[in-house]
């Protein structure tokens, strides 16, 4: 599962990690995050497959390129053995994983227009089945419009 979520900065992003950002009713003492939940859109995968179409570029595995928040990189084992001494229900092994997309991705995702939303959705459906499942492209048209309203948002609030 994957939620894109949108955070005041990278601190606030890694607020107890352990909790889901899309949640209709936050819990108390939980900080509530402006997100979309997908089961499937992978940064690197899935995600980097629809900016090369809203872009018209080719796909390229590099195209998202995130930033990894949590589990802290700074803190993550760097030998053989250091890896071997992690608690097998360490988050370097089970997660959760947060990532911070890039500004451009951000952008891309916001300057989508409504005229391009059945198009996107017609064309991600029909991609390349390694990234999504089978999906229905209007489906796909809601989710594409989700994160862009998202991606708006988060620009506007820089």
């Amino acid at each position: 599962m994957y939620e894109y979520f949108r955070a005041a900065d990278r601190h606030a992003a890694v607020v107890k990690p352990d909790y889901p950002r899309a949640v209709e009713k936050p819990l108390p003492g939980i900080p509530a995050f402006d997100a979309v939940e997908t089961k499937w859109i992978i940064p690197s995968d899935s995600l980097a497959q629809l900016i090369a179409l809203i872009r018209n570029v080719p796909y390229a595995d590099d195209l998202v390129q995130t930033v990894d928040l949590y589990p802290p990189p700074d803190g993550a084992p760097k030998t053989d053995e250091e890896w071997d001494a992690l608690p097998e229900d360490s988050p370097y092994f089970v997660g959760p994983g947060i990532e911070e997309l890039p500004a451009d991705v951000r952008d891309t995702l916001a300057d989508v227009p409504d005229a391009r939303l059945v198009e996107l959705g017609e064309q991600w459906a029909a991609g390349d089945d390694s990234f999504l499942p089978r999906s229905d492209p209007r489906e796909l048209s809601t989710l594409i419009a989700e994160l862009r309203d998202l991606a708006r948002r988060a620009r506007r609030e820089d």
